[in-house]
């Protein structure tokens, strides 16, 4: 345990330096006063709940998702300002003013209407949001990529996303312009859906873990490029935005710091059964979370909810979400830390642990808990194994894949010496002015002058089977928009061509390939578009550890015209 998180856990009061609007501008998340989230929204009932007689077990989600006609208007603007959340004042990008950005809710089958406003000042930046998890069936225009879906929002521009709440559960949407979500533009997305696999009386609502770096995220992403230059060191760990910081290690003449910052708080009921929804929203590390003195059931893993099994950790890769309920099972009078530690053989990182207080309904909320942390392993890079997580609708992979592309990923300098991440030998770069789906639709799928585009063009198979093989020797989380992928094994190693779980294998929309290891996917391409497949840690997107996937060209314009 490192001496910031010994001195925190030995002091006698828990009373931060900093008010909430130095630490999180107008965000309340880590708060006592943070709200909590209801079973599901206001709107039209059938059978009792927005999405009718459908259930977690008995229904496809992919197939058989409601339609409420109900609208969820957001309005979000997107502008830079100064706030500390460890303590350390720094430039961050906020969404109305609030670090984390705003959390949205939407019950399954709604549709979210989000007007996003760029207001980048001082430089100037283009962005856009992505809405992490989300299918995007009928509106893949809208899932948030420049260069892929979109050009870059413009400064002083506003651009209207709308799309369908189609899948349930806890995720979040991020800038996927660059690093810049790296910079504070991410917040938590809430689709509440049926769950009669699990029971609750309080949903907490989202609990955000952080890497966190004092450095502006441009400066490190030319860092991570610079030849000969070290890897990037994230300075500080965070939940729901918050943490303190050991201020005597600001080298002179660096940023302002203060000290005891605080760090984020939770109510328990003595009692009662609590939702909490975990998001590894970092840029590089991989988290272990736990609560002390308490027991976690996992109900769900990213959008997909699963058979419920008890752990004491949960192992989140970047992107990645679990859902566990947690039952209040000490006295009214207790409190008690939970804790987000970067894995330190996976992550690079100068302090990796966080600790937030939970407070039962009577205790002091001014002292420090006195928990005993939980043991846990600390060596593999990689997820609960797969036989321990078994979606709750069981929907099988097709047995033999329509065809199968295999993936190798390699890193090392280019002819300038520039470190980059290449995909069998490729490494990608964007341009923001052709954006791939748009040229898709005009029926230009072939670009054979622009390799760097990183374009696979599965054509009109009906799946896919995806063989990962990381030829480094560290893990990354790797994401696939647009869909829920199977996940048919991972390991050290080669495949042996053993498939884990069969017929109801693991999905989700991130999976972490180990160092040296191997991750096979597979995934039915009924979603014709563009959808980008890439590691999820920013600094290596960034450098190019990024393929984009054409599925079904000839059926892209089936679901209309791109709107202007």
């Amino acid at each position: 345990m490192g001496s910031l998180i010994t001195n925190i856990v030995q002091s006698a009061a828990l009373v931060a330096s900093l008010p909430q609007t130095a630490t999180n501008g107008l965000s309340r998340l880590g708060t006592l006063q943070a709200p909590t989230f209801p079973e599901f929204l206001s709107g039209p009932l059938q059978n009792g709940f927005p999405w009718g007689t459908r259930t977690a077990a008995r229904t496809n989600p992919y197939e058989l998702s409601p339609t409420t006609g109900v609208i969820r208007p957001y309005d979000f603007t997107i502008s830079r300002g100064f706030i500390a959340p460890d303590g350390v004042n720094r430039s961050v990008m906020l969404i109305n003013g609030q670090f984390p950005g705003p959390t949205i809710e939407a019950n399954w089958g709604d549709t979210f209407q989000i007007t996003v406003r760029n207001r980048l000042e001082g430089p100037e930046e283009g962005t856009g949001l992505h809405w992490h998890g989300i299918l995007q069936r009928q509106t893949p225009w809208f899932d948030g990529v420049p260069s892929v879906g979109q050009c870059p929002i413009a400064p002083g521009k506003d651009l209207t996303y709308t799309f369908k709440a189609d899948l349930y559960g806890s995720s979040w949407y991020h800038s996927h312009y660059s690093a810049q979500y790296a910079a504070g533009l991410f917040g938590a997305m809430i689709i509440h859906g049926p769950h009669e696999n699990f029971f609750y009386d309080v949903d907490l609502g989202p609990v955000m873990l952080t890497d966190w770096y004092h450095a502006e995220y441009f400066e490190i992403v030319k860092q991570t490029l610079t030849p000969g230059a070290p890897p990037p060191f994230s300075d500080n760990n965070l939940i729901n935005g918050k943490m303190s910081y050991d201020c005597s290690k600001i080298p002179a003449g660096g940023p302002s710091c203060t000290s005891n910052a605080g760090i984020s708080k939770f109510n328990f009921q003595s009692g009662k059964t609590h939702r909490l929804r975990l998001i590894n929203a970092g840029a590089e590390s991989l988290q272990r979370f736990s609560i002390d003195g308490h027991t976690m059931t996992v109900v769900a893993n990213d959008y997909v909810p699963v058979v419920p099994y008890q752990t004491n950790v949960v192992t989140l890769g970047i992107g990645q979400r679990t859902d566990v309920i947690v039952r209040a099972n000490m006295a009214p009078t207790a409190s008690v830390f939970m804790r987000a530690n970067m894995s330190v053989p996976c992550s690079l990182t100068n302090q990796p642990n966080a600790v937030a207080a939970i407070f039962y309904e009577n205790a002091d909320k001014t002292k420090t808990p006195k928990s005993t942390a939980q043991v846990f392993e600390d060596k593999s890079c990689g997820n609960d194994p797969l036989t321990k997580t078994r979606p709750l609708f069981p929907y099988p992979a097709l047995a033999n894949a329509a065809t199968t592309y295999t993936v190798d990923i390699t890193a090392g300098p280019n002819k300038t010496g520039h470190f980059l991440w290449y995909m069998n030998g490729q490494s990608f770069r964007a341009n923001y002015n052709h954006p791939l789906h748009l040229l898709a639709a005009a029926g230009n799928t072939s670009y054979p002058y622009d390799p760097q585009w990183n374009v696979v063009n599965f054509k009109g198979n009906n799946s896919v089977r995806v063989i990962v093989n990381n030829k480094f020797p560290a893990a990354h989380p790797m994401h696939l928009h647009g869909h829920n992928f199977f996940v048919l094994a991972e390991g050290v190693g080669t495949w042996d061509g053993q498939i884990t779980g069969y017929p109801n294998t693991q999905r989700r929309d991130v999976q972490q390939v180990q160092g040296d290891g191997y991750l096979v996917i597979q995934y039915d391409t009924d979603n014709p578009g563009v959808w980008p497949f890439h590691c999820h840690i920013a600094w290596h997107v960034g450098a190019g550890l990024y393929l984009n996937l054409l599925e079904q060209p000839a059926k892209i314009n089936d679901r209309g015209a791109v709107p202007q």
